[in-house]
């Protein structure tokens, strides 16, 4: 299947790196700390900024509370990057890119993407999209808008590229059309939440340039 798009905005974790097993072990030590019943079994919300998951937690957390949280989740997680992961066919199809015409648009910090991204020795856009730099988070549409915006471009010409229903969702509600990854979620899900197409991984996906757009090959569409 061929498709074309002026721009595309990457999710990051479950799309670009995997640090799923970190993040789960990370998010347990932090509810162990702060008292959360049931901590030994918590999983995380995939696709959630860090902030709002701590508000469902702790609706008592005052501004300062859920900054302590976030420097403490954060610190936990940068240091847990031993089996961090760049998923299959990242490498080469953001090599094939050029700089303008792709960025990264995440519920994690700005500080937790630089220190993933660095210890996967992957680039990092010039400008990016993340969590504690918007107002709405995920599955608002508010973070891909922006993110489409700094790129120069409406939503609707570009493909966002996600792994879970809640980032699904806040491309589609974008205007922009999105592809989804296997990873984090089954292929059903991500179609019920309006991805217009789910790929096996990013090895499944080609892009070209040609002329003034991106045209993308996606093989395997499940």
């Amino acid at each position: 299947m061929n498709v074309s798009a002026k721009g595309l905005l990457f999710d990051n974790d479950g799309v670009i790196i995997s640090s799923i097993a970190s993040v789960n072990r990370c998010w347990k030590l932090w509810t162990k700390h702060y008292g959360i019943e049931g901590w030994e079994s918590y999983v995380i919300p995939h696709g959630v900024r860090a902030t709002d998951i701590m508000k469902s937690l702790r609706s008592d957390f005052g501004p300062e509370q859920l900054a302590e949280g976030l420097r403490r989740i954060e610190d936990l997680e940068i240091a847990d990057v031993a089996d961090l992961q760049v998923l299959p066919g990242v490498r080469v199809l953001l090599k094939s890119l050029p700089p303008e015409r792709w960025t990264i648009v995440t519920s994690a910090t700005r500080r937790l993407l630089v220190g993933r991204l660095k210890a996967a020795d992957l680039p990092l856009p010039p400008r990016v999209i993340v969590g504690d730099e918007v107002v709405n988070g995920k599955p608002h549409p508010e973070p891909y808008i922006k993110g489409a915006a700094i790129l120069g471009f409406a939503p609707a010409d570009c493909i966002v590229i996600e792994d879970a229903p809640s980032g699904v969702g806040a491309g589609v509600a974008s205007g922009a059309r999105v592809l989804g990854v296997l990873g984090t979620h089954e292929a059903h899900e991500l179609y019920a939440a309006g991805a217009s197409w789910v790929v096996q991984s990013l090895e499944m996906v080609t892009a070209t340039l040609v002329g003034d757009e991106l045209s993308l090959t996606l093989a395997a569409v499940l």
